[in-house]
């Protein structure tokens, strides 16, 4: 009777089992991930929004370091070196772009006037209530306000006009309507034109000539980018059109900074006010998830003569942003 000696390359059923499966496995889910991510990271350093699904992705770009990790260690298990130097490189890219973006520093000049700005996506209206009480707690002197429709607009004129008797605003129903509420007088401009209301006026700041604008584009939704880069590019030509004016322009811009459209506004030489103060990944959408997972989308941006101090975020119910309030202080001089 010959004895068989045991085939370790064989199993009970016959099957054989093939040495480094799990690792080529390990290595193969790591490729994907770090294809996914290069082609985000690829869009980000070629300075393009891309096709659906990039600038989707683009808006939650720091959180695209939770697949590369994951991917970086699935090459460390399965050996494969190459890809562990791919993983090294994304990480050090994304990285690399989280960094603030835009120009920053102190104005020029002596502080000549101060201003509390309030910026709201009500969705659809239905955060009017929290709206009103928010800001008659924070007491800010101009309020842009998106998504305000109909029975939102006449709740702000029966509630607020009395604190604020100068107005701009774009009627319309459901996401359309736009409301900019001030207490210092205003001289109505022609707005920005969009799929939603942007309306914008000249404000009289302690006699100061200060530009106003409310930002809102389309989102950038599939089949959609096109129209949500046409309107802010719109936005980017109001910011650039009068440089030699103090100007605030603020809104749901649906872009964060990794947004190549969103940075050509920047580019104008406005600054984030958020981020001159130190919050400038702090996400205010979606507001249901904002304190763990979330991205900044709704922004101040200032021209070069305002300070910019106090940014916080206000948590409404019924909406899906979280409010933004910021103190500027306006600088004479250049």
């Amino acid at each position: 009777m010959d004895t068989a000696t045991a085939d370790p390359t064989v199993t009970g059923g016959g099957r054989e089992r093939r040495p480094g499966g799990g690792r080529r496995f390990g290595a193969w889910c790591a490729a994907l991930l770090f294809a996914g991510v290069s082609v985000v990271a690829g869009c980000r350093t070629a300075d393009t929004d891309g096709i659906t699904p990039v600038p989707q992705l683009l808006a939650f770009l720091p959180w695209l370091l939770v697949p590369t990790a994951a991917g970086l260690l699935l090459t460390l298990l399965a050996r494969w070196w190459t890809g562990a130097v791919w993983g090294v490189v994304l990480l050090g890219l994304l990285a690399w772009f989280i960094e603030p973006y835009g120009k920053s520093g102190d104005p020029a000049g002596p502080p000549v006037a101060g201003l509390r700005v309030l910026t709201s996506n009500l969705e659809f209206g239905q955060a009017t209530g929290a709206l009103i009480d928010a800001v008659r707690r924070e007491e800010p002197d101009v309020v842009f306000v998106q998504e305000c429709e109909y029975t939102c607009d006449a709740a702000l004129k029966r509630e607020l006009a009395d604190a604020y008797p100068h107005r701009r605003a774009v009627a319309g129903g459901g996401s359309e309507g736009s409301v900019i509420l001030s207490r210092f007088p205003l001289e109505a401009t022609e707005g920005v034109p969009g799929t939603m209301g942007m309306p914008g006026a000249v404000a009289d700041v302690g006699g100061h000539t200060v530009r106003l604008q409310l930002a809102h584009p389309m989102p950038p939704l599939p089949g959609q980018v096109r129209l949500w880069q046409r309107e802010l590019g719109r936005l980017r030509d109001a910011a650039a059109a009068a440089p030699d004016t103090p100007t605030v322009l603020a809104g749901d811009f649906n872009a964060s900074q990794d947004h190549a459209a969103f940075r050509r506004i920047l580019d104008t030489g406005l600054r984030d006010a958020a981020r001159l103060d130190g919050s400038d990944r702090t996400p205010t959408w979606p507001a249901r998830t904002a304190e763990a997972f979330g991205t900044q989308i709704d922004h101040v941006l200032v021209s070069e003569e305002f300070a910019a101090s106090r940014a916080r975020f206000l948590d409404l119910p019924d909406t899906d942003h979280r409010a933004l309030v910021v103190d500027l202080t306006l600088h004479g001089g250049r």
